[in-house]
């Protein structure tokens, strides 16, 4: 696989506490706004600036990108973000607890996207696709990275080894606790070898970022009758972590009610597919079963059926929209229902009973998580995971490190 060192635009030593932020797909803008009160230098002014603009302003409307545009510029202008002189690459380390990972910050090629070297597992939505490809292109920059993932090196290992040995440019610990730190690399033709050995990249967090990045470069290079291939648009931000290093958490789901059945009814159709059991379990010990919880108890789902090799069908969030979801609760397609929500694995079982004790559903179901070998086997089959299957824990930070396409 092909990187290609960067100047990145990043902050000063002294402002990266300030300006790093949570992506912008892991907040609402009430939330935006809440993390940025009080603090200028926050880059959710670039990746979420309609927290500057008034309460009833369309997420999708011209003055967000123009206010984007504008508080990327002041960013600049100001000198709390610098940029480096000659490319190179980073080095990106998070520790949440004692879990620690450590990933390649660089640009990758969207013609390996294009080509399927760049392997995706999820589905896009086309209006949030639509809104990060202006968001690239207004702003001429890649502001938050594509998580990609890979099978692991022990030579690209090692060589992180090293660097992690030396001194970095930042350390800060965020607001949630989790420690990043960053190691600027000059000499990257060892990690641009190594790479090379690697036969495919994955995504694993930012399909819409990847798919609008490519959307940027596609249209820029049909524009230019002299494209060669090098230009700086035809490159995206990654950071890339070999997988055994990941953390991968379930993804569950909370239902608002039971598709005009009652309780009994509902239990009634559920054992026609599943043995339902009452546990103290709040997650499955293993893939294969489902937990849920209703009237404040716990129940396991467990298959009557053997369940499918095939690498989607086998997955239990599979299980559980074919048959629960859909057939039972009438939940054809969860990215366009509003009788489901998304509970990431980050907030626990505790969220999902709080939910259901006060009212706001009527069910919750806690997954096992989907692990890294699934995503690669559903992806190397060339195929799509249904939504919202994986959440990855620590979250990456926006503003540490830019790439504009010049």
């Amino acid at each position: 696989m092909r990187i290609n060192p960067f100047k990145a635009w990043r902050p000063t030593a002294e402002k990266a506490g300030e300006i790093a932020s949570v992506p912008y797909d892991v907040v609402d803008v009430k939330q935006a706004r809440e993390l940025a009160e009080d603090n200028p230098l926050s880059f959710l002014h670039v990746v979420r600036s309609e927290i500057d603009l008034p309460d009833d302003t369309h997420p999708y409307d011209d003055a967000v990108y123009t206010k984007a545009v504008e508080n990327f510029n002041a960013l600049k202008q100001s000198g709390a973000l610098i940029r480096d002189e000659k490319p190179g690459i980073y080095l990106y380390s998070q520790q949440m607890g004692e879990h620690v990972q450590y990933g390649i910050v660089a640009c990758c090629h969207i013609e390996d996207y294009e080509k399927g070297l760049i392997k995706i597992h999820e589905k896009t939505r086309k209006a949030k696709e639509q809104d990060r490809t202006r968001h690239v292109d207004e702003l001429n920059a890649n502001t938050g990275p594509v998580f990609l993932t890979y099978r692991d090196s022990e030579l690209i290992t090692g060589l992180m080894q090293q660097i992690a040995a030396t001194e970095p440019i930042y350390q800060l610990t965020a607001q949630d606790g989790i420690i990043h730190t960053v190691w600027r690399v000059e000499e990257t033709g060892q990690f641009a070898a190594a790479f090379a050995t690697i036969p495919a990249f994955y995504v694993a967090d930012g399909h819409h970022r990847s798919a609008s990045a490519v959307a940027v470069g596609r249209a820029r290079r049909e524009a230019n009758p002299d494209h060669t291939g090098d230009e700086p648009y035809n490159w995206f931000l990654s950071v890339i972590f070999p997988a055994r290093q990941l953390k991968i958490l379930p993804y569950n789901r909370v239902v608002l009610d039971l598709n005009g059945m009652s309780r009994n009814e509902f239990f009634q159709a559920l054992e026609k597919s599943f043995t339902v059991k009452e546990t103290e379990k709040k997650v499955p010990d293993a893939t294969g079963s489902v937990c849920m919880y209703i009237d404040r108890k716990w129940f396991e789902l467990t298959p009557q059926e053997a369940v499918s090799n095939d690498p989607v069908d086998s997955l239990d969030v599979s299980i559980l929209q074919d048959r629960v979801l859909a057939p039972l609760l009438g939940i054809d397609d969860p990215r366009e229902s509003n009788r489901i929500d998304f509970v990431g694995g980050i907030h626990g079982t505790d969220e999902l009973e709080r939910r259901v004790n006060a009212g706001e559903a009527v069910v919750a179901f806690s997954l096992y998580p989907t692990t890294l070998d699934q995503l690669m086997a559903v992806a190397d089959a060339g195929r799509l995971m249904p939504p919202k299957s994986t959440w990855f824990e620590p979250k990456l930070r926006s503003g540490l490190l830019v790439n504009t396409l010049d």
